[in-house]
């Protein structure tokens, strides 16, 4: 059965992604790899479907998951692999490494290891496009662990008391470290959501970037022409450990029955065709993107208070 272009579009999206982190994986025993890293294995579809639905001008702040939504907002593959590197080719001239991506020039804000810290961040840059006259939808992106920061219930209030342009994403696999939400939240998340008097949306299927990218791209549009916002919560699964590039089932408070129900929905593991397809060019432009790390200079004591405020 053949698919369409933007099927393929997307599924090329998605795969690129993983198998970066598959790569990542790879290097990542070799300590050449200077950075902690949180992979976005099984999540990738979510990126893809909000990503694909933005205009270049919009603005995406995201999480220190951040391979995934760096990757597909247009963020250079090369500068990521150098910033994972510590290279001064990085995107952050190796300062930043993993958890802290950033492509302006993509309008990928950036990222950060503190939780929830790029919320408030993101209600500002709606603040300033509405009183800018900008026609720009501001995206942040977040899971569950932000939910229990006052900042979170802060910027929520804030963006509805001031009709802001932003376009919250709660991308939900379920917990927050080691920790599944019911044994920390005691409120349903659309209940208090609309409490604030945000409109909200839920997806069930993560797995499906066409429906992601479908929803998103219809709110996206009534965000942008009512300056108003929206909040979507896109339920997903990470494949892998919180933070590293190992399996955790065996810690308990999973289990790989959970990881089968959604691997079953998986489009990279589903369609072997567009894998093998696909694979061969991905795989090449991963490979001269390391080498380009590889190649790449380290900072110097001249790029140590660079970029410094």
């Amino acid at each position: 059965m053949g698919h369409s272009r933007i099927y393929e579009e997307f599924f090329y999206s998605a795969l690129r992604i993983r198998l970066v982190e598959e790569r990542i994986i790879e290097l990542y025993p070799s300590d050449k790899i200077q950075s902690p890293v949180h992979l976005s294995i099984g999540q990738e579809s979510v990126a893809v479907g909000i990503c694909h639905s933005l205009l270049p001008s919009d603005l995406l702040f995201a999480t220190y998951r951040s391979h995934a939504f760096y990757l597909a907002k247009g963020g250079d593959i090369r500068k990521l692999f150098a910033e994972l590197y510590g290279k001064v080719t990085g995107c952050c001239q190796g300062k930043g490494g993993s958890m802290h991506l950033a492509a302006p020039d993509v309008g990928f804000m950036g990222t950060s290891a503190v939780v929830a810290s790029t919320i408030p961040q993101a209600v500002g840059a709606a603040l300033a496009a509405k009183y800018l006259g900008k026609k720009q939808v501001i995206v942040v992106v977040f899971g569950d662990g932000a939910m229990d920061e006052g900042v979170y219930h802060e910027s929520l209030n804030f963006a509805a008391l001031h009709k802001l342009p932003i376009f919250f994403i709660f991308e939900n696999n379920g917990l927050a470290v080691h920790s599944p939400i019911e044994s920390r939240h005691s409120f349903s998340t659309s209940d208090h959501v609309k409490a604030y008097g945000i409109p909200v949306v839920h997806i069930a299927e993560g797995s499906d970037f066409e429906k992601v990218h479908t929803i998103v791209s219809e709110i996206l549009a009534h965000v942008r022409d009512t300056c108003v916002p929206y909040f979507i919560e896109i339920q997903t699964y990470r494949y892998k450990e919180h933070v590293g590039v190992a399996e955790d089932y065996e810690a308990g408070y999973r289990s790989r029955e959970s990881l089968k129900k959604w691997q079953e929905h998986d489009p990279l593991i589903i369609d072997k065709d567009l894998v093998a397809k696909y694979r061969p060019a991905i795989e090449k432009e991963i490979d001269e993107a390391v080498q380009f790390a590889e190649e790449s200079p380290w900072p110097d004591k001249r790029h140590l208070l660079e970029d410094v405020i």
